[in-house]
C-alpha cells in the first residue's frame, strides 16, 4: 500500500499524469512492492514558504506498510523532483511514516 503525495508551490507542473506514473514507479522499485498497490496524488498551487523564501518547494509524504529505505529513497525522489520540476534537493522536504498493517483500508478491509 505504499503511498506517495507530493505537494508544490508550482502553479502548475508539465505532463501531471507522467510525473504520476513516474513517481509510482519509482515507489514500486525503492519498496519492492507490486504496483498495483502504489497510489500517487500531486497537489500543486500549495502556498507554502521553506527557509524563509516563496521560492519553489516541495514537501513529500510517504506510507508504506514497512519496507521503508529514507536515506535511499530521499535521494531518488529528489533526484526525480529536480529533473521534472527543477526544484533543487535543498527546497524539498521527504517525510516518511511506516504504517501498521491494520492501520490501512483497501477494498473493503485492512491490510492486517
Amino acid at each position: 500500500m505504499p503511498l506517495i503525495n507530493l505537494r508544490t508551490s508550482l502553479a502548475s507542473v508539465d505532463h501531471p499524469d507522467e510525473l504520476l506514473l513516474e513517481l509510482s514507479a519509482n515507489l514500486a522499485e525503492q519498496t519492492g512492492k507490486p504496483e498495483d498497490y502504489v497510489m500517487t496524488l500531486l497537489e500543486t498551487d500549495v502556498p507554502m514558504t521553506f527557509a524563509g523564501s516563496s521560492a519553489p518547494a516541495a514537501f513529500v509524504e510517504v506510507k508504506s506498510i514497512g519496507a521503508l529505505r529514507p536515506s535511499a529513497m530521499t535521494a531518488s525522489l529528489c533526484e526525480l523532483i529536480k529533473a521534472r520540476m527543477g526544484i533543487p534537493a535543498d527546497r524539498v522536504y521527504v517525510h516518511f511514516e511506516d504504517v501498521p498493517a491494520s492501520s490501512f483500508g483497501w477494498n473493503g478491509s485492512t491490510f492486517g
